[in-house]
């Protein structure tokens, strides 16, 4: 099933002088990669000149629109009732974005209308996962 859905999402990028400057966002979801969320950042946003693709946990999204979540290089979490936080962590640095949870939310619909919740083919993504770490053999 070759599905995607992308919805362009207008953040606020917050400095580190507790400035908010305005950033584009496309979030994107392959009904190939039922488990994944992808966020695509284009170049003038990104420090080094260069499109930024950050990938995550489907899941990590939805219940980071109700309760803090997330442990690692992505964390989600509500601020206020308008908006949520999406703090990404690289070996370069950290970028704290707030996006209307509105946004976020609509998107989220639109890729369960794809591919339910629960519903996900598991083992052809874990099949392909492995084919592709061992090339085959």
């Amino acid at each position: 099933m070759d599905i995607t859905v992308e919805q362009l999402a207008e953040a606020r990028l917050v400095t580190a002088q507790d400035q908010e400057v305005p950033v584009s966002a496309t979030l994107r979801y392959h009904a190939d990669d039922p488990l994944a969320v992808f966020v695509d950042f284009p170049a003038e946003a990104a420090l080094h000149g260069e499109e930024v693709t950050w990938t995550f946990a489907r899941t990590l999204l939805d219940e980071g629109l109700r309760a803090p979540s997330g442990h690692g290089d992505v964390q989600i979490w509500p601020y206020g009732r308008t908006r949520t936080v999406v703090e990404f962590h690289s070996p370069h640095g950290m970028a704290l974005l707030l996006f209307p949870a509105s946004v976020l939310r609509r998107f989220l619909v639109r890729t369960y209308a794809v591919v339910a919740n629960g519903h996900e083919d598991v083992e052809s993504v874990v099949e392909r996962g492995l084919s592709a770490l061992f090339g085959g053999v």
